[in-house]
């Protein structure tokens, strides 16, 4: 089991910026971290996802705004947002996939970010 705890949400006028945080129960080392959003009505989408080696993968409606890293270390999986708009005001979930098995995977809890004026 993981445990994942998701902070940094808030709300940001348009062109802010935040950065999420998602902290891990244990080793994230053997996961793929990702980050997914859901809007109000909407399906729940991937954002960002990094493995422990290899490409990051970008939603195309995010690229060249946001940057998903990660901090082995620490068990942390972070979500720098920049140039917010509007349309990006969602529920932002940390995930973490196996490397071993992609149908073990975790979610976090969930923090709101609302991008308005």
């Amino acid at each position: 089991q993981v445990q994942l705890v998701e902070s940094g949400g808030g709300l940001v006028q348009p062109g802010g910026s935040l950065r999420l945080s998602c902290v891990a129960s244990r080793s994230i080392f053997s996961f793929t971290m990702g980050w997914y959003r859901q809007a109000p009505g909407k399906q729940r989408e991937l954002v960002a996802t990094i493995p422990s080696g290899g490409n990051t993968i970008y939603a195309d409606s995010v690229k060249g705004r946001f940057t998903i890293s990660r901090d082995n270390a620490k068990n942390t999986v972070y979500l720098q947002m920049n140039s917010l708009k509007p349309e990006d005001t969602a529920v932002y979930y940390c995930n973490a996939r196996s490397i071993y098995s992609s149908s073990t995977a975790y979610w976090g809890q969930g923090t709101q970010v609302t991008v308005s004026s």
